[in-house]
């Protein structure tokens, strides 16, 4: 990979809000060395967020995120090695956040690892002042987006397994009752509307006492 690349990458599942100012935006910077941490959090600062924490060592972070619940965490490594990059990637698969994640140097593996991990913004020989707040944004965004699919592929599949528990439920009614499947459908409708249920609760209910009758 070349210099100045940055890698991009989504996972994660709880959004940022973006209703509030970005600059209202709680951020945990995790830097080890103190000139490089400053240049971050100057570059934050001359963009209007103030809100920003630095902490020097790894030691006691995940209690220190799960207090203090940043919205977004960015993560620079001036010289990473394979350990400190996988104690790294441990603590990003944890972390439902954005994070912006600046190396020194990488290779396909790391990379990948990185997407793995969850990282947002996974960024190569790239930490430079002006490009911290355009890449906290695009880390936010791209966080956020990813957040929406996932609820939207989570509502599908509970769509879908919502049909199926109907269709299931009709085709009872229908056998034992000898009913249409309109009449069958009609009926789990009534039943729904008046116990003040979801219709794929009254199906389930209906699949489950089948299964016990049987």
């Amino acid at each position: 990979m070349s210099a100045n690349h940055a890698a991009l990458v989504v996972r994660g599942s709880r959004g940022v809000s973006m209703s509030k100012p970005s600059t209202d935006l709680t951020i945990l910077v995790i830097d080890e060395n103190a000139i490089r941490a400053s240049i971050i959090e100057e570059g934050l600062n001359e963009a209007g967020h103030l809100n920003v924490r630095v902490i020097h060592e790894m030691q006691g972070v995940a209690r220190l995120i799960e207090t203090m619940d940043p919205d977004v965490i960015i993560i620079d490594i001036e010289n990473p090695n394979r350990d400190m990059m996988e104690h790294m990637f441990q603590l990003t698969r944890m972390i439902s956040r954005p994070i912006a994640m600046f190396v020194d140097r990488s290779d396909t593996a790391a990379i990948e690892a990185a997407v793995d991990a969850g990282v947002s913004a996974y960024v190569v020989d790239g930490l430079k002042k002006e490009r911290i707040k355009p890449i906290l944004d695009m880390a936010v965004s791209r966080f956020n987006a990813f957040s929406r699919l996932q609820r939207e592929l989570v509502e599908a599949r509970n769509a879908l397994e919502e049909r199926k528990v109907i269709e299931r439920a009709k085709g009872i009614l229908m056998k034992m009752r000898g009913l249409s499947e309109e009449q069958a459908f009609a009926l789990l409708r009534q039943t729904a509307m008046n116990e003040k249920k979801k219709l794929a609760d009254i199906a389930q209910s209906v699949v489950t006492a089948a299964g016990l009758l049987l």
